[in-house]
């Protein structure tokens, strides 16, 4: 049987998603991704370590998915293997502007359970853009100056990592959105621009950008909406 082979609208749409699985492997060099694909429209689940989200970036499809008699892609798959063959499909002119879907993965536990597909709703009090970005520069250089403020023997991993939880954790103000959900749309390229919007749905958050989103579950609602595996 052949493999399944993803067929991008345009070139644009490969490199974009290469762009976003190379920033996850450099957090996590053994990442993984849920691709669910549906129709013309091809979304991909990552977890960046540390970051405590989930980040969501979409590509267009030139053509609804289907192979053989399946019209639904849900599978785990290496990150790194799927940047691969997106890669190689760039080298090749027969082959430019689609990817083989690598060998089914054994998931880790975050990819069981998803954000919902909807029921989203705008949520009010973000920020502009810039001041979101304003923000997570503050925090970068609070942990830095926290961090050079210690004395040599104090700098070991359970500190910087208490330093960390305290400035990640608080909130954005008036949305409760955490600031490292922030801080990972900005490291994953995400947070460019001027047109975000913060979304919630249930137990979720979600900021959404054009170029992707981060989602994550709120501590203390007592509803859960989740999309199961």
């Amino acid at each position: 049987m052949t493999a399944a082979r993803l067929h991008f609208a345009d070139a644009g749409e490969a490199a974009d998603l290469a762009a976003f699985l190379a920033r996850l492997i450099h957090y996590d060099k053994a990442a993984a991704v849920r691709l669910q694909a549906a129709g013309e429209t091809l979304g991909v689940f990552g977890r960046p370590p540390s970051f405590e989200v989930l980040a969501i970036r979409t590509a267009r499809l030139a053509k609804p998915y289907e192979h053989g008699l399946d019209t639904l892609l849900d599978v785990t798959v290496s990150a790194g293997e799927l940047l691969e063959s997106v890669g190689e499909s760039a080298e090749s002119v027969e082959t430019a502007g689609t990817a083989v879907v690598p060998d089914a993965v054994t998931g880790p536990p975050w990819a069981g359970v998803l954000p919902p597909r909807g029921g989203w709703r705008q949520a009010a009090g973000l920020p502009s853009a810039d001041d979101v970005r304003a923000l997570v520069r503050g925090a970068v250089v609070e942990f830095r100056r926290r961090v050079e403020e210690l004395a040599p023997e104090l700098r070991v991993r359970g500190e910087l990592d208490r330093i960390g939880r305290e400035i990640w954790s608080r909130s954005i103000t008036g949305t409760g959105l955490p600031v490292r959900a922030a801080h990972a749309a900005q490291s994953l390229g995400f947070l460019r621009g001027d047109r975000l919007a913060l979304l919630e749905s249930g137990a979720w958050l979600r900021l959404r950008t054009p170029y992707g989103s981060v989602a994550l579950r709120r501590a203390g609602v007592g509803a859960l909406s989740v999309t199961p595996a």
